[in-house]
């Protein structure tokens, strides 16, 4: 892990990214996208990012193709293409593309340079930066993978402007995210906002990656501090896991998940880690007003809480929450015990005042 990480901000960054390409002299440069950014952004990119591409690899879109046979193809077209120990991939694209990609150019010949250019609010704020590079194993997020930084990521968000309303919340739940542990002024700011577009949104990118960015230089390797960037997860992927895989199920998005997660470790906190349950309601209430309430019956409820025994935080078979304090003070490595999780749900789903 670098002891700094390189971000480079707006349109003229990616002129910059070609020409700093160049002059590394590599063997040869491909390009990961998945059919969406292949659609609606590769032709911009080539427009900004004057550079010479040896090939254009394309995934499927969507998190379900975010798995080990997505790799081996990646693997076996780089392989086919002519690529070498001396070749890079630049990542394309939203959170799936830059962790796939990433773990992708973290294992092929033993590691190549990466370049992430994320496309989505959530890849800009959250997935792009840090080094978390992986795959999920089934259902279960973020399994495989290795922490590495990329060479650079470059911040353009022009990209926003292709994007629906929903991957603009799914992205904003992380931002929310940071002002929660970290900053309670941000999420104070945040929390005026009347609407969600890419021009109400703009001026906040800077501010959460800069959030992120620090606790991730403290802590790269996540032994302590960088535990706090979870809160919301534990729940939020068991959830995302399950309306991902359920048939009769419509798919959250990963911010959508992330927010159901947050109000239900805000109630989980208020026993747990003395969050003042006033405050509890007002993180609540937020979330209502940006995110439509899903109905989650006691049956789902049974098999998201089944999914929580995978989390990636846990150890010794404990369940390891990272919960608030209060607002801007995490509190990390809680166990809770099973008898709030129904409550917590409980909480979710009753009429905000």
């Amino acid at each position: 892990m670098k002891d700094h990480i390189k971000i480079t901000y707006g349109q003229k960054s990616l002129e910059a990214l070609s020409q700093k390409i160049t002059t590394k002299k590599y063997s040869s440069v491909f390009v990961l996208v998945d059919t969406h950014t292949e659609q609606y952004c590769l032709e911009r990119f080539f427009e900004n990012c004057p550079l010479e591409i040896d090939g254009v690899l394309t995934m499927n879109a969507g998190e379900e193709n975010k798995n080990l046979s997505t790799c081996e193809y990646l693997w076996n077209e780089l392989s086919d293409q002519g690529a070498d120990r001396n070749s890079s991939l630049i990542n394309l694209g939203g959170g799936v593309v830059t962790d796939l990609g990433g773990f992708v150019a973290c294992t092929f010949k033993r590691g190549i340079d990466f370049y992430n250019i994320p496309t989505t609010l959530l890849s800009m704020v959250d997935a792009s930066v840090g080094g978390k590079t992986g795959i999920d194993l089934g259902a279960l997020k973020n399994q495989i993978g290795i922490i590495r930084e990329p060479q650079e990521v470059v911040i353009e968000t022009g990209w926003l402007q292709t994007l629906p309303e929903d991957e603009l919340r799914s992205g904003f739940a992380e931002m929310l995210k940071h002002g929660l542990i970290a900053n309670p002024n941000y999420w104070k700011t945040l929390q005026s906002l009347t609407s969600l577009s890419s021009s109400s949104l703009e001026p906040f990118i800077k501010t959460s990656i800069d959030e992120k960015t620090k606790v991730v230089l403290e802590d790269p390797y996540e032994k302590g501090l960088r535990k706090i960037l979870n809160f919301g997860h534990t729940l939020g992927h068991a959830i995302e896991s399950y309306y991902l895989t359920h048939k009769d199920k419509s798919r959250l998005l990963h911010g959508e998940a992330i927010a159901i997660g947050m109000v239900m470790e805000a109630y989980l906190a208020t026993h747990c880690s003395g969050l003042d349950a006033a405050e509890a309601d007002e993180i609540k209430k937020t979330f209502a007003a940006f995110y439509p309430q899903i109905d989650i019956t006691f049956e789902d409820q049974n098999e998201i809480l089944k999914l929580l025994r995978h989390d990636k935080k846990n150890k010794a078979g404990r369940i390891n929450f990272v919960l608030l304090k209060a607002i801007g003070s995490p509190d990390i490595d809680v166990e809770v015990p099973h008898e709030f999780f129904a409550k917590a749900f409980e909480f979710y789903q009753s009429k905000t005042n």
